[in-house]
């Protein structure tokens, strides 16, 4: 993006994540001032920590397929993910030089596998829009003028109002690399409705046997389908989870995360883990009854099963060490593990948090209401995505829709 002459416009931006970073990019290319704040000494802490496990930046699948992953919260984000869609995001890194793929699983990352060299060739890009980056300064609040107030290393700083603010403060996941939810109370006290946040991409916990969890803990379940005891196999996400020392975590749990959530205010909750998703369990009791004769049971259910000890382990946690001989029998075990979770683990230790700003408190353009000139974005707003690349596709996107409305506002 090539930066016009200056228009005398300036804004400032609140949390120098992968939304606050966006929309000031969006901004400076507009000809904007734009100076970015943030309370921790260097930016996007939590996106380079994203990127340890790869960057998943976006999905590849259908957008229709892609915007039904958001749920309740698909009717207000759609727009802004229409208008700057994962195709969008894709050549957006590459015009910053970073190359991506495509994944199995349908997930795309750069090609270097961590964010790094994406967060280095856009700080040059911010660098040469002018975009300025003031660390260590965090949030207070409005001051009687209108403008923000910050606590910074000097003490506290006043600043005069902008044209425009951009708050992207993240929810109340992983506080120590910088999102630890304090805005909340500043919003509510200005009359803003903001609900609970709570953890969302989370691990859950289960009371697992002391043997389990000391045999167990750290390794992963592939290749399994999860659904809530007595909902219809349709319903059934499959995935990868991992055993925990707490209970038990992965992409398949995270995608239950919203009905788990509502389901555990009443109490635990239990799920049906089908250990085989591919195979009927016709064709698993088949495959039992071909075991040679001789053979012991771990035998017949890690060669003829196909299940590491893992999978067995969990097995027998469910349904007792003496697992049936009977082929059919030992089949409907296996496609039937029940396992009870009791509880979220805390939202420090979430990949995100849900919960926060209601949509019914922004416009189409993400700003206040109540504070005009003010817009939220990311996971300050109330909604919820699995992983995937749809937590950071949605906050790009409503990065990009909130700055291009401040632009037509000014």
């Amino acid at each position: 993006m090539s930066s016009p002459l200056p228009i005398g416009k300036r804004a400032i931006v609140v949390g120098a994540g992968p939304g606050g970073l966006m929309a000031a990019e969006v901004l400076a290319s507009a000809g904007w001032t734009v100076d970015v704040y943030d309370r921790m000494p260097s930016v996007a802490r939590k996106f380079l920590m994203a990127g340890r496990g790869g960057l998943n930046l976006t999905h590849s699948e259908p957008l229709d397929t892609f915007l039904a992953r958001y749920g309740t919260g698909r009717e207000r984000l759609e727009p802004a993910i229409r208008a700057f869609a994962p195709d969008a995001l894709v050549a957006w890194a590459a015009s910053l030089g970073v190359e991506t793929f495509v994944g199995s699983s349908g997930r795309v990352f750069p090609q270097a596998m961590k964010a790094s060299p994406l967060l280095r060739a856009w700080l040059r890009r911010l660098g040469d829009l002018g975009v300025r980056f003031v660390p260590r300064m965090r949030w207070l609040g409005w001051g009687e003028a209108g403008g923000l107030i910050f606590d910074g290393p000097d003490g506290r700083v006043a600043l005069p109002a902008a044209d425009a603010t951009i708050l992207s403060l993240g929810g109340a996941s992983w506080p120590r690399l910088g999102s630890d939810g304090a805005w909340v109370e500043i919003l509510r006290a200005r009359g803003i409705a903001v609900a609970e946040l709570t953890p969302s991409n989370c691990g859950y916990a289960v009371g697992w046997s002391d043997i389990f969890r000391e045999r167990f803990a750290g390794e992963p379940l592939k290749r399994l389908a999860v659904r809530l005891a007595g909902a219809s196999e349709g319903s059934a996400v499959k995935g990868e989870a991992v055993i925990t020392e707490e209970g038990i975590e992965g992409g398949a749990i995270y995608a239950l995360g919203p009905v788990l959530r509502a389901r555990l205010a009443s109490g635990p909750v239990t799920l049906d883990l089908d250990l085989k998703p591919g195979m009927s369990a016709d064709e698993l009791a088949a495959a039992l009854a071909k075991s040679r004769k001789g053979d012991s049971l771990s035998n017949r259910l890690r060669k003829a099963a196909g299940l590491p000890p893992v999978a067995i382990g969990l097995l027998r946690e469910a349904h007792g060490r003496d697992l049936p001989a009977d082929a059919a029998l030992l089949a409907a075990a296996i496609k039937a593990v029940s396992v009870t979770v009791t509880a979220a683990r805390p939202i420090e230790r979430a990949i995100s948090s849900a919960g926060g700003v209601s949509f019914d408190e922004v416009d189409d353009g993400f700003q206040l209401k109540r504070l005009p000139g003010t817009s939220v974005v990311g996971e300050m707003l109330d909604w919820d995505a699995p992983t995937g690349g749809y937590l950071l596709q949605a906050t790009f996107s409503m990065a990009v829709a909130a700055a291009k409305a401040a632009i037509e506002r000014a």
